[in-house]
């Protein structure tokens, strides 16, 4: 997974030192040597994570995390502070700030590329629903709602899961306060609780005795019920190699016991807000876009949004981010289909058509019917090469399967496909459409049924 990751340090060897270790893991790394000068380099970068450190003159970390915060452009980074600082009221006083994490010098290497790696996961997913939000609202669909900060917590449902009683007990003690806790110190009945459960937040310890933790928070995570339902470990003192196992599972956050309780109610008010702020962008885009923005045959995004949603991507390339593609697609000779079989069969196979797209690109990607057999994918964070690939894999799945389409025998439709990357210099929706639409007419002059890519 590439990121650009920000390193703020005031000692040059710190800088030197993490933008080296990241580098090799082939991370884009950016650098800042105080508060206001990472303040500018996130405005000016856009990075997908900082790595903070606390003490620097005039502004210290936790300053420059809270003005990132309380910035709706930076406040969905996530933040990382890596600083010599090592108790407890420190690591409180970086959650409260709005930190992610709090890792104390030395750093493990391993530990942290797993943190990083974890929290630009889930980042990009935010990022997605944040920006399908954007569109929604440039088109007039939906209002904005409640920033992250100002999320609230009350009523959350937490299940903790942990077979020591006492552990148990305390810790939700400490969580009782506006929150309806539950204890389950089995993990097989945790797992059933969890499928139905609504939870907002789950605490697992990976220290049970007749279940293993770690095949919880898998289950959780490959479940459609609870792949959004935010996992909180806990991990005993030096077991770097299950937390980096959890880590990489797709856990949120994790405490090291013994557990501190400001910090585990820090940690988990942090939680409940990401996952109630994620849960209303959800709900808000698939409620507008059912109203306004999806083709009524097909189900794929309308021709208005996609140029909306392209225009929004193209915006933040402009701006430091990574490369747009765009796919566009012409079934090939569907007028036959229309004259020979009647339009119902026609609508049938466009209907089929659709759904081979959305089988065949990623779930970032934004697949839409332009117009009667014409339809375009808006690609996020790709480049030509991929994008190209990408295309070819979908022709090959629309030539190789005959449609079905109601008729004495199936169908053999294939597709001609125009590929087109955002240009580094500018672009617009209408000009890189213009792009992709030229290649497409220069595969159906080349013989359809193939893929071509965009001049220059």
């Amino acid at each position: 997974m590439s990121a650009r990751v920000l390193v703020v340090d005031d000692v040059l060897p710190n800088v030197k030192l993490l933008e080296a270790k990241l580098s090799s893991e082939y991370f884009d790394v950016v650098t800042a040597s105080n508060g206001p000068d990472a303040l500018v380099r996130i405005r000016e970068t856009q990075p997908d994570i900082v790595l903070l450190d606390v003490m620097m003159p005039g502004m210290d970390g936790f300053e420059v995390c809270r003005r990132m915060k309380a910035d709706p452009d930076s406040a969905h980074i996530p933040v990382v502070m890596v600083t010599a600082l090592d108790q407890a009221s420190d690591r409180v006083n970086g959650l409260e700030a709005g930190a992610d994490d709090f890792l104390t010098k030395p750093v493990n290497d391993v530990a942290l590329f797993a943190r990083v790696r974890s929290l630009v996961r889930l980042k990009m997913m935010t990022d997605e629903l944040r920006m399908r939000e954007a569109t929604s609202n440039s088109l007039g669909v939906i209002g904005g709602g409640t920033p992250i900060k100002d999320t609230d917590t009350e009523g959350a449902r937490i299940l903790i899961v942990e077979d020591r009683q006492l552990a148990g007990t305390r810790m939700a003690d400490t969580l009782a306060k506006g929150h309806d806790v539950q204890i389950e110190g089995s993990g097989e009945e945790a797992a059933v609780l969890v499928r139905g459960g609504d939870y907002d937040l789950v605490v697992v310890s990976l220290s049970l005795k007749e279940h293993d933790g770690l095949r919880l928070c898998s289950q959780m995570r490959s479940s459609d019920a609870t792949r959004n339902t935010p996992i909180l470990v806990l991990v005993e003192d030096g077991d770097s190699k299950r937390l980096v196992r959890a880590l990489d599972l797709g856990v949120n956050d994790y405490l090291i016991r013994p557990i501190d309780r400001n910090e585990l109610m820090a940690r988990a008010k942090t939680q409940i807000k990401r996952k109630r702020y994620a849960d209303r962008l959800r709900q808000n885009y698939h409620l507008s876009m059912a109203m306004a923005v999806t083709d009524s045959l097909t189900g794929l995004y309308n021709r208005r949004y996609t140029f909306s949603h392209l225009d929004t991507l193209l915006d933040r390339t402009q701006s430091g981010g990574k490369p747009v593609a765009l796919l566009v697609l012409d079934i090939d000779f569907f007028k036959l289909v229309n004259d020979s079989y009647g339009h119902p069969v026609g609508d049938r196979v466009l209907v089929e058509f659709a759904g081979r797209i959305n089988r065949n690109v990623r779930g970032v990607d934004l697949a839409s019917r332009y117009g009667g057999e014409e339809f375009v994918v808006v690609m996020p964070d790709t480049d030509l090469p991929a994008a190209r690939q990408i295309a070819e894999r979908l022709r090959q799945a629309i030539a190789e399967a005959p449609f079905e389409a109601g008729v004495d025998r199936p169908l053999n439709i294939t597709v001609s496909i125009g590929v087109a990357s955002s240009n580094p210099a500018g672009d617009t929706a209408d000009s890189m459409f213009k792009r992709a639409d030229d290649a497409l007419y220069a595969a159906k002059r080349g013989g359809r049924n193939r893929v071509e890519p965009a001049g220059d």
